[in-house]
């Protein structure tokens, strides 16, 4: 299988609120947008593109057993600096505060905050990890979330 596009889409009772927060303090922009339906794209490096999707979850689409809003989701946002994030995103922008700054002994400095749906989202730099873990990666895999 050749996979053209990949992205999360979020069933939300809440799909223009959420656009927007993922416009003002992510940089998406905007795709295609109705009522009900919201596709969000946030360019990455020059062959990369990020892409989010906003769903109102009694739309017809989707089926009838599944008509409910997001809940149990987390978004992982890698970052290169994720002290100024958190100084743009929770200082300066007042988002809350769910899990406060810290280093994380498996290779992560991060903090959690959410949505306006309450979506995780975890905002992260990625750090050495602890010996411990060190040998829980895969080389060749580190080195490439390295390089960024």
């Amino acid at each position: 299988m050749h996979i053209s596009s990949f992205y999360s889409v979020i069933m939300t009772e809440q799909v223009a609120p959420s656009a927007e927060f993922y416009r003002r303090y992510f940089g998406f922009e905007t795709v295609f947008e109705t009522d009900w339906y919201v596709s969000l794209r946030l360019s990455g490096s020059a062959d990369t593109a990020y892409e989010l999707a906003l769903l109102q979850p009694d739309h017809p689409t989707v089926p009838a057993a599944y008509r409910r809003s997001v809940n149990g989701l987390i978004l992982n946002f890698e970052v290169e600096d994720v002290d100024a994030e958190y100084d743009r995103l929770i200082r300066e922008g007042q988002l809350p505060l769910l899990q406060e700054l810290r280093d994380e002994e498996f290779g992560q400095r991060h903090f959690i905050t959410s949505d306006p749906n309450g979506v995780l989202i975890d905002v992260i730099t990625i750090i050495p990890p602890s010996d411990a873990y060190s040998e829980q990666y895969k080389e060749e895999l580190w080195l490439e979330g390295e390089k960024g």
